[in-house]
């Protein structure tokens, strides 16, 4: 069924969900698909859509190379919920089940087989790292909210939402800063040449409404 029309808050909904447990459109690498979805919005979804405007700031730090960015560009409605695939361009007659007669469907399968053999390949990288190997680091950040009017538990909720491969979200606590306003202190695992402080920074403050600023408290190799 796909998103919809993302330029509505039905189908910024879906897509909201169809994030919650994803990092991209596609695969484990920003990719056309990311690009094709990101020109559909209007403009950054609203704070209370957290997953989405998570992933429309990461995709939007990729604008300036995103023609670069691997896979082949689909139409929107082949994206999102469902997993609809792509039937324009058949006779509505043929059975796409049985064996390929059709040069146009001998095409479809080809792609199709390409872009299988592409997320598998990047499957097959990731998997390779050896976590024997990998050097981390244990990051304490407290994040600061703008007053005391901030809503903390929507903000720790936000802060959780960015999902980043490298990335692990450990407890937190509401520190008391003064005039009857906390900030929020949460403890992170990062694999070091995954995550980085100013890349955490940057998409934590990217939720403006309820950030106001970040700061790196602890810092501690593992």
């Amino acid at each position: 069924m796909g998103f919809g029309d993302l330029k509505n808050p039905a189908g910024l909904k879906v897509l909201n969900d169809f994030l919650a447990d994803k990092s991209y459109i596609e695969g484990y690498v920003p990719s056309q698909a990311d690009v094709v979805v990101f020109d559909a919005l209007s403009g950054a979804p609203p704070a209370d859509l957290c997953h989405a405007l998570r992933w429309y700031n990461h995709i939007k730090s990729y604008q300036k190379e995103k023609a670069s960015l691997p896979g082949v560009k689909k139409p929107l409605g082949q994206y999102g919920p469902a997993g609809v695939d792509d039937t324009t361009g058949g006779d509505s007659n043929e059975d796409d089940d049985d064996i390929d007669l059709f040069g146009s469907d001998d095409e479809e399968s080809e792609e199709t087989k390409r872009l299988k053999e592409e997320r598998l390949a990047a499957y097959n990288e990731k998997k390779s790292k050896k976590p024997t190997v990998v050097a981390k680091s244990s990051i304490l950040l407290d994040v600061k909210p703008w007053d005391d009017e901030t809503d903390m538990a929507k903000m720790e909720e936000c802060v959780r939402s960015i999902q980043l491969d490298g990335l692990l979200w450990g407890q937190s606590k509401l520190v008391p800063v003064g005039y009857g306003i906390k900030k929020l202190q949460i403890g992170c695992v990062v694999e070091d040449d995954k995550v980085g402080t100013d890349q955490l920074e940057e998409l934590i403050t990217a939720f403006e409404d309820h950030v106001q600023s970040v700061d790196v408290a602890a810092f501690n190799k593992i």
